[in-house]
């Protein structure tokens, strides 16, 4: 593999040569701050002499560029006269430049070997295995490698680019959490990332999966458990990856006490999973609360790993470095630049209480930082690190139109890991014209692609006919900025599935002081979305995937779940009608799956109800019954039925007397059934639980000894022919174990880092860049 070293800042770059360097010389070089530092980015002294490293970064500017900084750097070199002088470069060497380095270098190289090029450091780093490995940057955007994480992104829901994935290797600051937290998935290949709003989760389990990726896994990347269930494969090594999985502003509790022993079942199957690890991420404060609501995050047998990445966890250093190279990756205007030295406010942005790295990405954005006059830069930055709203406050309120307002607000309820296209176009030409109305404003039919146009790029991304907000910041105000009862119940009749209906509900509950008239409002704005929810498909197809679908709102179950909340809240009728039109025709039909989940609770809810309910409810309690007997009378597969009786145990006195003579009959059948129904069974740890539930659910009905041992043995068959086909459990290249050590980062190191950002290194009197001095940065 060869390196371009393009992903590496000038400090990533010191980093690297540090190592390489010591490993050739068998040593251990100190380090210090990149900058203006008299010759040394590594010194080893010990009795008296001293081996001193100097890198040189010049991969662009070529050698003409270092040859010229090289003859600046001569007077220092023979002021410290070290007993060897060793330079690592980035620049293509011949053996005419290393002659000519040699010169202008002077007596303090010993020997031309001791000038590492460009091909010199390849061939070490191919040596040195263990180095390229340690510097992710390095090798995660090697081509091949990223030709690996692009062709895994074209089959998950979150598609990227390779430009996407190159500007955050450049901007990423190698720190310990990455080995940490790669340790961790290595022994308990669960690893739940938590911490505060723009702290740096997603981009961590970014970064681990995309090591992941390079090493030949599987990327999985989930909205929802039955993404990792439906992908899961013991035959290949695969990372799942589930960003915000508890959602992306408050903690959904229907949704988590739905999914919880789902949850705990997809965990503890990874656990046995050799070949899998999983990769969670989630706010603090959401995990906290999960954790109260949560059996299965609760639980200390299951002994989850969680890995809190606070901003504590960044070092001075680390704060310095993402800085740094975000105003590098911007190509940040020199003006703006000296004024931050001169001010001071390199030093407070570093120190400031709220130090974030989602801050520090808007105030550094290319597009952003040039409509900034240069002299307000420092000023703007502090403040809206003292104020984090004020990123979309100003701009939302200000800068863009009501069409475009309409459109974001549209785009935060249709989902949280952004929507395609047309079905963004169906909410937002719902939404629209009933806010223009509302608030008399004027509208028009070309309205949804002129906002789109407008706001890619700033608020919002379109990647592969895919939309979402630029930032998870714009969905943070907008989530303050939709307090408004008004605007709510405008757009309540136009949601677009259950999902936004209920996000619309959620959203007006976290409004204070609200009396139940506000609420009767609002469901009475609802109705008419009920009144066409029978309409709406719960699955879409997958664009591309021919014969392909994917789950794109709540399960019929689910839906009358929350109709049946909203009617208990408000005596409308339209709902209860239409809880009874899905249970009497569901789209798409009722699943083993998912409805076998919820509608046992629903019926025993309807069964306990006071006796003036039980009369309005009554052919709704039929239908669901017959459902459920439906349901029963199908084939069922041992995980569907197992969760379906479960679910009917919970409520034995009430459920029982219903469904003992379809219980006795289905057990028998699947047993009986399950030999010609394993093909497409390729977890032998799945296959293992099936032995389980047969052995289980068999001695429940006192089932035939001889047909439960053909049952079993039809599994083991199954599980043999898994194990032939399966990946062998490969001894991994891990790089965790990182040994935390204390980091030492001072002012001085401070200036020093960044003074390579405010001197002329060219070479050129007519270059326009700005000379700044080191007291100029307002740390000396």
């Amino acid at each position: 593999m060869t390196y371009s070293f393009a992903s590496l800042s000038p400090a990533d770059f010191e980093d690297l040569a540090r190592d390489v360097a010591g490993q050739t010389a068998g040593c251990r070089f100190e380090a210090f701050g990149p900058g203006p530092d008299g010759g040394i980015d590594g010194r080893h002294a010990k009795s008296g002499a001293a081996i001193i490293l100097q890198a040189k970064h010049y991969r662009v500017s070529g050698f003409s560029a270092l040859a010229r900084e090289m003859r600046r750097e001569r007077a220092g070199i023979d002021t410290l006269s070290p007993s060897r002088y060793i330079l690592v470069t980035s620049v293509s060497m011949t053996p005419a430049n290393k002659k000519a380095l040699s010169d202008i270098i002077g007596p303090s190289l010993k020997a031309s070997e001791d000038i590492i090029g460009f091909e010199d450091l390849n061939g070490l780093l191919r040596q040195y295995d263990d180095i390229a490995k340690s510097h992710v940057k390095l090798w995660l955007s090697d081509t091949a490698i990223l030709e690996r994480v692009l062709q895994a992104a074209t089959h998950n829901f979150n598609m990227i680019t390779e430009a996407d994935i190159r500007a955050k290797l450049r901007v990423y600051a190698q720190n310990p959490s990455f080995s940490e937290g790669r340790g961790i998935l290595e022994s308990q290949r669960i690893l739940i990332i938590s911490g505060p709003p723009g702290v740096g989760k997603t981009t961590l389990g970014e970064m681990l999966s995309y090591a992941y990726i390079g090493e030949d896994w599987q990327l999985v990347s989930m909205r929802a458990l039955d993404d990792g269930f439906e992908r899961i494969d013991d035959r290949r090594r695969q990372v799942f990856f589930f960003d915000d999985f508890l959602g992306r502003i408050a903690l959904d509790e229907r949704a988590l006490s739905n999914q919880d022993s789902a949850f705990g079942r997809f965990i503890a199957r990874v656990r046995r999973t050799p070949t899998a690890r999983f990769i969670l991420t989630t706010r603090a404060y959401i995990y906290q609360a999960a954790k109260l609501a949560s059996e299965t995050l609760a639980d200390q047998r299951l002994d989850v790993a969680r890995y809190v990445l606070d901003v504590g966890t960044y070092t001075r250093r680390i704060k310095a470095r993402i800085l740094y190279n975000h105003l590098i990756v911007a190509g940040a205007p020199v003006g703006h630049l000296a004024a931050l030295a001169k001010g001071g406010a390199i030093k407070k942005i570093v120190d400031h209480a709220h130090y974030n790295p989602r801050i520090v990405e808007w105030m550094t954005d290319s597009s952003h930082i040039t409509d900034i006059p240069a002299e307000n830069y420092p000023e703007e930055f502090v403040e809206t690190l003292d104020h984090p709203d004020r990123i979309w406050e100003k701009p939302f309120r200000n800068h863009i139109s009501r069409k475009c307002q309409h459109l974001l607000i549209a785009l935060y309820f249709a989902s949280e890991y952004g929507v395609l296209i047309e079905e963004l176009r169906e909410l937002f030409e719902a939404f629209n014209p009933r806010l223009c109305i509302k608030f008399n404003i004027p509208y028009d039919p070309k309205d949804f692609e002129d906002a789109l146009k407008t706001l890619e790029g700033s608020f919002l991304i379109i990647v592969n006919g895919s939309v979402s907000f630029t930032n998870p910041s714009v969905r943070d105000f907008l989530s303050r900025y939709l307090n408004d009862k008004t605007l709510l119940i405008a757009i309540a009749g136009g949601a677009s599935n259950a999902n936004c209906a209920q996000r619309i509900v959620d959203q007006f509950r976290k409004i204070p002081e609200l009396t139940s008239a506000d609420t009767l409002s609002l469901l009475t704005a609802l109705t008419e979305f009920a009144s066409r929810l029978n309409s709406i498909p719960n699955w879409r197809p997958v664009p591309g995937e021919v014969g392909s679908y994917r789950l794109s709102d709540k399960q019929n179950g689910d839906r009358i779940a929350m109709l049946l909340g909203w009617w208990r809240s408000s005596d409308l009728s339209a709902f209860l009608d239409a809880a009874t039109q899905i249970a009497r025709a569901p789209v798409g039909g009722f699943s083993a799956w998912s409805d076998a989940r919820t509608l046992p609770d629903i019926l025993v809810g309807l069964l306990t109800a006071s006796q003036a309910e039980q009369r309005q409810t009554s052919e709704l309690v039929r239908l669901i019954e017959d459902s459920l007997r439906t349901i029963l009378r199908t084939g069922l597969e041992p995980d569907d039925l197992d969760r379906l009786l479960k679910a009917i145990d919970e409520n034995s006195t009430i459920l029982h007397p219903l469904y003992g003579e379809e219980i006795a009959t289905a057990i028998p059948r699947m047993i009986d059934e399950i030999g010609g129904n394993l093909a497409h069974i390729d977890s032998e740890s799945t296959l293992a639980d099936y032995i389980d539930t047969v052995e289980k659910l068999a001695a429940r009905v006192e089932y035939s000894p001889d047909a439960v041992a053909t049952a079993k043995n039809a599994i083991e068959r199954r599980i043999n022919e898994v194990r032939e086909q399966s990946t062998d459990d490969e001894e991994l290249s891990v790089t965790g174990d990182h040994e935390r050590q204390v980091d030492r980062f001072d002012d001085a190191d401070l200036v020093n880092l960044f003074a390579p950002l405010l001197v002329d290194i060219s070479g050129d009197d007519d270059d326009n860049r700005s000379v700044i001095a080191r007291d100029d940065i307002g740390l000396a």
